[in-house]
């Protein structure tokens, strides 16, 4: 698990070298999870978009340093594709619903940014037994690739991870996401992560600091 907003262990940021593109707050509802971070922080979302392949929508909140806050929940007015995968970051789990319907909503992941020129797509191929499969994704006048496991999991290694191993993104775009929301006055200090197999967590994330 992850604490929620506040402190984030060095050795991701430093001995790792892996860049926090954004957290991820996920929610029964964009609703409650607005309402959930202008009560722990005192400053109000913006509207988003949505994801149409992944069936959610999402409000968002910029955190000084280039990256942002995501609030993401299963989007009620998609229309289901004829053959749809499971929602990202675990949101169709059955485990995932109880938990946001009992605690409400609630930080449970991080995503770390893959810098061009490298090929998040090609470094995938490489090594598909240590990165999930990368969905091409739209929103609004944004693409990138993230990583997303089939089953629409969290990341994974040697049977850890529940959101502590980050997912990958590279943007198409030359402008990140976060140039174009309105100042926040928000930083992120420290984010800490939680795993009975922290020494599968460590060596996954010095694997992929090394590399990016």
């Amino acid at each position: 698990m992850l604490s929620a907003l506040i402190r984030f262990s060095a050795p991701v940021m430093t001995e790792y070298r892996l860049k926090l593109d954004h957290l991820v707050i996920a929610a029964r509802t964009l609703e409650e999870g607005a309402q959930f971070v202008a009560g722990k922080l005192g400053v109000e979302t913006v509207p988003g978009g949505a994801h149409p392949l992944m069936r959610t929508h999402n409000r968002l909140l910029n955190l000084w340093g280039g990256a942002y806050l995501e609030v993401i929940a299963i989007d009620p007015l998609a229309a289901a594709a004829e053959l749809p995968r499971p929602r990202l970051f675990a949101l169709d789990d059955p485990a995932m619903q109880r938990r946001l319907e009992e605690h409400g909503p609630q930080l449970v992941h991080w995503v770390a940014r893959v810098g061009r020129p490298k090929s998040l797509v090609r470094w995938r191929e490489q090594y598909p037994e240590r990165i999930a499969p990368v969905a091409a994704m739209p929103r609004g006048g944004n693409t990138w690739g993230l990583t997303v496991p089939d089953d629409g999991a969290f990341p994974a290694w040697r049977g850890a991870g529940d959101g502590v191993l980050p997912s990958l993104i590279q943007w198409d775009t030359p402008r990140h996401p976060s140039g174009a929301l309105p100042e926040a006055g928000i930083a992120l200090r420290s984010l800490m992560g939680f795993h009975p197999e922290a020494a599968a967590i460590s060596e996954q994330l010095a694997w992929l600091g090394n590399r990016i």
